[in-house]
């Protein structure tokens, strides 16, 4: 085994690809996570029992609260866009809440047998957990 030793220039290649793939998750889970606290602010609550079972069995405010909770965290994935030295600390906090909510959720949705709900915050999971690990690392 070799072990091989970055120029300057491949390591800041690689840091850039790190950045714009993490930029990306970044992006695509503000999105999802706007688009669902806004349909758990806008929708009926029937249409999102329909939906999900989980809307039916807690109180309707709690439903209202958790698309707030959804697209404060998603748009504080973005804080970085507005204040990189003040935003990056917000956005670490953002990923570890949306992971937290996303654990949660996945527990829910498996013990309802909602198979499509689960499988969605595994993706979800997935996506956020490495923005979560590299931009921790680089907040030290």
């Amino acid at each position: 085994m070799t072990s091989q030793v970055l120029t300057p220039a491949r390591s800041r290649l690689a840091a850039s690809y790190r950045n714009l793939t993490l930029w990306t998750l970044q992006g695509w889970l503000a999105m999802f996570f706007i688009a669902a606290g806004y349909a758990k602010l806008s929708e009926p609550l029937a249409t999102l029992i329909d939906l999900m079972r989980w809307p039916g069995l807690v109180a309707e405010n709690m439903v209202r609260g958790l698309g707030v909770a959804e697209i404060v965290l998603a748009v504080l994935l973005l804080a970085p866009l507005v204040s990189w030295k003040h935003g990056r600390p917000l956005l670490v906090m953002a990923a570890g809440g949306l992971l937290a909510l996303e654990v949660v959720m996945l527990g829910l949705h498996a013990a309802g047998l909602e198979g499509g709900l689960a499988l969605t915050n595994l993706v979800l999971i997935a996506m956020t957990a490495p923005v979560l690990w590299m931009r921790a690392r680089e907040v030290r």
